[in-house]
């Protein structure tokens, strides 16, 4: 009878090394096991109210999204990591979410993170790993919190202590099992409210929960439909920082890795450039960027309710 391996304190740390000497501003290992029933019925009642707007793909895999051991058989534990993309000193574009200044993160921190996957399989032979990068029906903030890479704001975001809300989240599952990082005690989020009442179209509840339907991330990214009659967009055609910028707690920002610097192409576009754009220029433009999630279409929609932010 061949037993499971036991868990290794040593591979951990040694993985998770790896990950941060791939770019990666934090690593923590969770053991995976099914998500909690709270957890499970917040995100039912969410969907049933419709507060997902257009995005269906949410609706789907609810099996895969509330036990993750379906997304790799035999998996036993999870490698979540974080990286910054933002950090003081970076510009900032009036147009674009800061997000979005570099490359497109799903195919860098994929790239990034297959080295130490392949790490991981030789550690233990004839174990198996799965990447996972925004794309797969993976709960990222709810596992992340568990392995106490951070916490969770009113805003919705993870916020990793020494580091802020600026990153993006990866996974690795794998089919060996090691001692799991423990949660943060308590929660970093000051419950002050200022990311409540500064959103500009009231998307978030105040309890932790927000509607998508409103929120302006969605609206100008995920969105196809018309906007909403009257809507002016303030400030950004691509996303919005806004909840995240007003926040009280600190944002120390990461060194960020060179992928997600900003593109000089990307900066210099304005109001009066996007307006020319075709579709052969804008796929050359956006080819690398995960601004290619927009349309065309829907980017000149969204210029048409720019409304530059004007100091008061």
């Amino acid at each position: 009878m061949n037993l499971p391996p036991s868990p290794c304190t040593d591979f951990r740390d040694l993985v998770a090394e790896a990950a941060m000497a791939a770019g990666a501003c934090r690593a923590r290992f969770a053991a995976i096991e099914p998500v909690d029933s709270n957890t499970k019925d917040i995100y039912n009642r969410w969907i049933a109210a419709g507060c997902h707007g257009e995005m269906s793909y949410l609706e789907k895999y609810g099996d895969v999204r509330d036990n993750p051991a379906l997304l790799l058989e035999g998996a036993r534990s999870m490698l979540c990591c974080a990286y910054a993309y933002d950090m003081a000193g970076m510009p900032q574009h009036e147009l674009f979410a800061d997000y979005a200044r570099g490359k497109d993160y799903h195919t860098v921190l994929r790239k990034r993170l297959a080295p130490v996957a392949e790490l991981m399989e030789q550690l233990v032979p004839g174990s198996q790993t799965r990447i996972c990068i925004d794309t797969a029906p993976l709960r990222e903030r709810y596992w992340a919190a568990r392995c106490g890479l951070g916490t969770v704001g009113r805003n919705c975001q993870l916020f990793v202590p020494g580091i802020g809300a600026a990153v993006f989240l990866a996974e690795i599952l794998w089919t060996h099992a090691v001692e799991a990082h423990k949660p943060l005690a308590g929660n970093a989020c000051a419950a002050c409210g200022r990311c409540v009442r500064a959103c500009p179209v009231h998307a978030l509840d105040g309890m932790g929960g927000m509607d998508a339907r409103r929120c302006l991330s969605y609206l100008t990214i995920e969105y196809r439909g018309n906007l909403p009659e009257n809507l002016k967009l303030p400030g950004r055609i691509y996303g919005c920082d806004i909840c995240r910028r007003v926040c009280p707690l600190p944002q120390p920002g990461s060194k960020v890795i060179e992928e997600f610097h900003p593109s000089a192409e990307l900066m210099a576009l304005d109001d009066e450039s996007l307006a020319t754009l075709d579709q052969n220029s804008y796929n050359a433009m956006f080819r690398h960027s995960a601004v290619k999630r927009q349309k065309l279409p829907q980017l000149l929609r969204n210029l048409k309710a720019h409304c530059p932010r004007r100091e008061e």
